[in-house]
Formats: C-alpha cells, structure tokens, sequence
C-alpha cells in the first residue's frame, strides 16, 4: 500500500497494516501461502520426536516438538560460528535470514553442520519485496537459485517452492500488509514474493 494513500484508508485497515520487520508480524499477505504449507510440512515430520533449532524469529514456537532451541540472529553468527556449534539437530529452521547474511554459502554450510545426517534443513526467503536491513540485506534467490546454493553446501532439496503475484508486490511497497479478506492468493510464478525450501543433507 503506498504510504500517501494511507490518510485515506478507513482507520480499521491503517490500523492494520505492519510497519515491523517482515519475520516478526503474523499474518502478513507475503506469508499467507507459504506459512500454512511450512506447518503442514512440519507436522508431515512427527514433531513430537524432533529436536528443532529455530534460527532468529520464534514463530515455530509453539508446535510441540520434542524440544525447541533459540538462535537469534545477528548475535548468533551463521557465517561465522562457534567453534562448537549447538546440535545436530533434526530439524534446522532458518526463516528469512539469508538474504541479511555478508556469506550465505557459509550460512548454508553452517545450517548443514547443525543438522543430523538423517535431519531436515528448512530456510525461507523473499524475492520481490523491498529492501530492509537487518543488519543489512543482501541477497534474493529464485527458487533455482536456491536450489543451486543449498547443494552446493551438501544439502539436497526434496523441493523448494515459491508464491507471490503482481497484486501482492504493489501492496508491499511501503508497509508488510496483512492478508485481508478478498486478497489474492492466485500465484503467478514468475513473480514470487517468498521463496522457501526443506532439504536434507546429501549421502
């Protein structure tokens, strides 16, 4: 939504709309697609067993996992790590992060070592939205694009899927907008507004 067409929205939506960074708000048209099919991947893994890393965000926090760890990013690097990395785990979730990474082929490597041989890496990531520095951003991967980055780190795709249209870019321009009733969710895939994959590490 442009911000100077904002004095003229009913107060009900400018009340609405996210001015936040885009991994902390729920509900955003952005995620509307992507969100339910990570939960629904999720829950395809038997959560209850899984020991889950969450780097930066805690949306995932409230799904019973057998049991959950903290990464918040910046202060826990991905691209420069301790030496003595927390894990494996079965389950690695890095939401919306590598686009604000200096090196995301270490980022990647990093998510890979974090990760049991028999584990799930998951990572998100926006294409066409604004820029917004979280230190800083960085990066875009196309869904090809991601595929090429997470094997080339060892880590191989059982897919990567992607979801936006033209509607969904507009409206984002200047705040996260939320998904109201009536907004699109017809997906043209060469305008996708978030990326996201899950992959395991290859044999």
């Amino acid at each position: 939504m442009p911000r100077r067409l904002e004095p003229y929205l009913p107060q009900p939506i400018r009340k609405r709309l996210i001015k936040g960074p885009p991994d902390t708000a729920e509900g955003q048209w952005l995620r509307a697609v992507m969100d339910p099919d990570t939960r629904r991947a999720f829950e395809s893994l038997g959560p209850a067993s899984l020991d889950v890393a969450e780097v930066s965000g805690d949306l995932w926090a409230e799904m019973p996992w057998a049991s959950r760890t903290q990464l918040d990013f910046p202060q826990f690097d991905l691209c420069q790590p301790p030496a003595e990395l927390p894990g494996p785990f079965d389950l690695v979730i890095c939401e919306q992060v590598l686009e604000h990474v200096p090196d995301p082929l270490t980022a990647v490597d990093t998510l890979r070592r974090m990760c049991k041989p028999d584990g799930h890496v998951y990572v998100s990531t926006p294409f066409l939205v604004r820029l917004h520095e979280w230190p800083g951003d960085y990066w875009r991967f196309t869904p090809d694009g991601m595929r090429l980055l997470l094997r080339s780190q060892g880590l191989e795709p059982l897919w990567v899927r992607s979801w936006g249209n033209r509607s969904v870019v507009v409206a984002n321009f200047d705040n996260w907008v939320p998904h109201l009733a009536g907004s699109s969710l017809r997906n043209e895939p060469n305008l996708p507004v978030s990326v996201w994959a899950l992959a395991r590490p290859a044999a």
